[in-house]
């Protein structure tokens, strides 16, 4: 029940009769309806309501006469809570297409009888558009003509007869006859209204939108919909210009601008802003353009990631937002029953005369609204809607930033507020401000990037002056404004999103590779907006679907270029999850490790169909790409390069099908080189991977694609005992299953072949020496290459695999669980790796290449690492490298 009012429905057409004189003439002129509805409800009458009096008469009759009976169907339904408010608005919505359709039909035929309705598309935007109409309101539409399928005379000029057609379309439907009216139109939403025709070109209007429409136009398109004319038409522009509407990257300098539409109506229309008689139902604080504004800010801010969040109906998107994690479920349940209760009371008011009314009226005229809805009293209908217009005031409330709050000019004043902010040695701050002011960076050129400059200054600084290091935070800051090329959006979305400035803060101070690659790519602060951006990343087969998806079918440049940007935004949000303590770091070098593995799928399957375009493909070819070191072990940092061997199989003397065919030998391998150039070329999108390919057959010497016969072959005559060592974390990504299958078993095959154990041994540590004397630490801390560091681990349980053929998994940690049990190696060895391989991971973010760090950072980095201080994580590392060099000191001498 509408405003939980129960009514009999003979007692609603009495208050229908007795408070509003445009019912009391419907049910006069329609009592058919009436009598319908007082006989078998609602639903009943509606259905009626849709049969035409007289389907002979001039369409203009019937369409003034079907909407009679159809308010009055629907305005008894609302009265009496048998129809919600969502039937009510689809009802009236759904009508006002079909009128729509019937008049420009009937204006097409009268200028060229017998033609179709097509080459002109009416585009519905506002309520009309997200079938959310008024009981008395305007349609809100947009007209565009094809001139090549334009109905027309041959002498008429496409522009000059779409025109006529506009007009008698608005004719035809808001001409006021003794019968009334069909709708009112509004055509102003167009571009440029006041100069442009009432039907625009539909290329002309593309252009529009791609290149010259304003912000406020973006919420505007979020309600259109095709809805008469040439349907097809109208949904081919839409689709065409869907960028402009759903942007990935964040534009808040737009969001702004729409709440500030808001602001503008607050002030216009002041009078109707209070809540109580005379209040604005509409525009008033509180009301129900706020409660749409709201809802369309979060779907701007997160639909162009996730256009499930784009629904056009205002009730709809409040449920969807909540459903998926955007919007609080109790503030989305507040404001779904606010705007039901808004809209309701606004249908009430426009049935007493049928006017276009969103004011609630004052004295006599309150109160019969008040008693048409069934209320009692003006009192008990106010005391109804004032928590709802509080409800939703409050959530708007909180979009609208403080415009007044900037930063002094005034150098006194300024070091008094730096000082208020935490800064207890503001001179430097306020030194960088004074230079940030004289707009030599490029940044802050505009007057708008320095005005948003300012705006977001009092929401980053104290957040810098409160992280560990704030001087050497304030120094990257500095860079990644002089590395920006615009920063108004930058300088916007901190602003907006003041956990983003939490975050910023803590990676410069912190986080020097996230800075830097932060100051290169702004936009990468944008994938943080979601909370999903800080979850454990998806399995490696839902990511590859995603990542196909987002690709869809664009060109190879156009998707390598994306997926750079897909995968930049991700491993930065994996280095924000590290340095936020979100996730533990060995779990971190797992996601990372995933993210690679799905990047190569994609990037190899897009590589492959791209080349086989030109070059055809193998008959009974097989191909897959396999990873090894930390990559095969799935242990990859923030800086990890991949390692990687191509393997394939094909038919002696087998050639491919293509245009330009190449001999399977050759057409493997640049199949390869192509991949590998996917991967790491460096593009205007920024980078992907480094790749590492050495570890090949014959290295650097040798070809880049082996067969699989030959890598046999090859492993087990001539491969050295290291290479035996690398392949025991070696594991297949991508390539037909059944032929990964084969290459795993290979692998293994070999890596259990019987081999003398002493000569392993002597051939390891040989290796280690080797490498230790052309490869040394870089200082205390590399506990990768240090002595008992992670690489002596690896030598110890890889020297173990090849020996006793136990633990043959590309997995570390699953290799010394294995050999454990069987005795091999101590269990403990496991919570060495763990604590090694974090740290390792932690540094590779917030000390890159460093010997020393300053004591904030080894505070995070302790923290990072479970432990409760710098003194006890280099305790615990100390001890477990002192471990580690005793297991490959028992290794290497066939003591374990």
């Amino acid at each position: 029940m509408n405003g939980n009012i129960s009514a009999t429905r003979g007692e609603v057409l009495g208050r229908a009769r007795t408070f509003s004189p445009f019912l009391r003439g419907l049910i006069e002129r329609h009592p058919d309806i009436a009598g319908m509805f007082e006989a078998s409800g609602s639903e009943a009458a509606l259905a009626l309501s849709t049969a035409s009096d007289d389907p002979a008469a001039p369409v203009a009759t019937c369409l003034r006469l079907a909407r009679q009976r159809l308010a009055l169907a629907t305005a008894l339904g609302d009265l009496s809570g048998e129809l919600p408010l969502e039937a009510v608005t689809a009802a009236l919505s759904d009508f006002a297409d079909g009128a729509i359709h019937a008049a420009l039909a009937q204006a097409i035929d009268e200028r060229t009888p017998g033609q179709p309705v097509a080459g002109l598309a009416v585009l519905a935007l506002g309520k009309l558009g997200s079938r959310e109409l008024n009981y008395s309101s305007d349609v809100d539409l947009i007209l565009l003509f094809d001139p090549d399928t334009l109905p027309r005379r041959a002498r008429d000029e496409p522009g000059a007869a779409a025109a006529r057609l506009g007009r008698r379309l608005v004719e035809l439907l808001q001409e006021r006859t003794a019968d009334g009216y069909v709708a009112r139109v509004d055509l102003r939403l167009r571009p440029s209204p006041e100069v442009t025709p009432i039907v625009l070109p539909v290329g002309a209007a593309i252009s529009y939108y791609e290149s010259q429409a304003l912000p406020w136009e973006r919420a505007a398109f979020i309600r259109a919909r095709a809805c008469s004319g040439d349907i097809e038409l109208g949904t081919r522009f839409l689709q065409e210009i869907r960028p402009f509407v759903w942007r990935r990257a964040l534009d808040f300098g737009a969001i702004d601008e729409i709440r500030d539409i808001s602001l503008r109506i607050r002030d216009h229309y002041a009078q109707g802003q209070s809540f109580g008689p005379g209040y604005d139902l509409k525009r008033g604080r509180g009301g129900i353009r706020e409660a749409e504004f709201f809802t369309q800010v979060q779907q701007l801010v997160h639909g162009g990631r996730e256009p499930a969040l784009r629904s056009p109906a205002t009730l709809d998107a409040l449920s969807v937002l909540a459903d998926s994690g955007h919007l609080d479920p109790a503030e989305s349940a507040a404001i779904a029953a606010a705007y039901r209760a808004l809209r309701t009371a606004e249908h009430r008011v426009q049935m007493i005369d049928d006017r276009q009314e969103h004011r609630l009226p004052t004295g006599d005229g309150l109160e019969a609204v008040a008693r048409l809805g069934g209320h009692a009293d003006a009192d008990a209908l106010l005391d109804s809607l004032r928590p709802h217009v509080e409800a939703v005031g409050r959530s708007f409330d909180g979009l609208v930033r403080a415009r007044d709050r900037r930063l002094s000019s005034d150098p006194d004043l300024l070091m008094q507020e730096l000082t208020a902010m935490g800064w207890k040695s503001p001179e430097e701050p306020a030194r960088r401000i004074a230079g940030w002011r004289t707009g030599k960076s490029r940044a802050l050129r505009s007057t708008a990037a320095r005005d948003a400059f300012e705006a977001m200054l009092p929401t980053l600084l104290p957040r810098i002056a409160a992280a560990p290091d704030p001087f050497h935070a304030l120094n990257r800051l500095s860079d990644v404004i002089d590395r920006l090329s615009s920063g108004l959006n930058f300088f916007r979305l901190l602003e907006a999103r003041p956990q983003l400035a939490d975050i910023l803060a803590l990676v410069l101070a912190q986080a020097p590779a996230l800075a830097d690659q932060l100051a290169r790519h702004p936009t990468l602060l944008d994938g943080l907006i979601d909370e999903s951006s800080l979850v454990e990343l998806p399995g490696v087969e839902v990511l590859t679907d995603r990542f196909q998806a987002a690709l869809g079918n664009e060109p190879l440049d156009a998707a390598l270029d994306r997926m750079r940007r897909l995968v930049g935004e991700r491993r930065f949000a994996l280095g924000v999850q590290t340095i936020t303590a979100t996730r533990d770091p060995v779990a971190m070098a797992e996601s990372y490790s995933a993210l690679a593995e799905a990047t190569v799928r994609v990037i190899a399957a897009r590589v492959e169909e791209n080349f086989a375009a030109t070059h055809g493909r193998v008959p009974g070819g097989e191909f897959a790409v396999v990873a090894l070191g930390r990559f095969g072990g799935r242990a990859l940092t923030h800086a990890s390069d991949l390692d990687l061997i191509f393997l394939f199989d094909a038919p002696d003397g087998a050639r491919s099908d293509g245009a330009r065919p190449l001999a399977a030998t050759d057409y493997f391998n640049r199949l390869a080189s192509r991949i590998v150039s996917g991967l790491s070329v460096q593009t205007a999108a920024g980078p992907l991977y480094d790749v590492d390919t050495r570890l090949r057959p014959q290295g650097e010497q040798g070809m880049l694609a082996v067969s699989l016969a030959a890598f046999d072959a090859y492993q087990r005559s001539d491969a050295w005992t290291w290479e035996h060592l690398a392949l025991c974390r070696a594991r297949p990504l991508s390539g037909p299953p059944a032929f990964q299958a084969r290459v795993a078993r290979l692998i293994r095959a070999i890596l259990s072949s019987p081999r003398d154990p002493q000569k392993v041994r002597a051939d390891a540590s040989a290796m280690r020496t080797d490498m230790a004397r052309h490869k040394p630490a870089v200082g205390p801390l590399d506990v990768k290459l240090g002595s008992g560091g992670l690489v002596d681990l690896e030598f110890a349980v890889h020297t173990l695999q090849l020996t006793s053929g136990i633990g043959l998994d590309p997995r570390l940690e699953v290799a010394i669980a294995d050999l454990a049990e069987a005795g091999l190696i101590d269990s403990g060895a496991d919570a060495d790796l763990r604590l090694l391989s974090a740290f390792l991971l932690v540094m590779r973010l917030v000390a890159p290449g460093a010997v020393t760090l300053s004591d904030p950072s080894r505070a995070l980095v302790a923290s990072l690492c479970g432990q409760t201080s710098w003194d006890a994580l280099v305790d615990a590392m100390n001890e477990a490298r002192a471990r580690n060099a005793r297991r490959w000191q028992q290794v290497r001498e066939g003591s374990a």
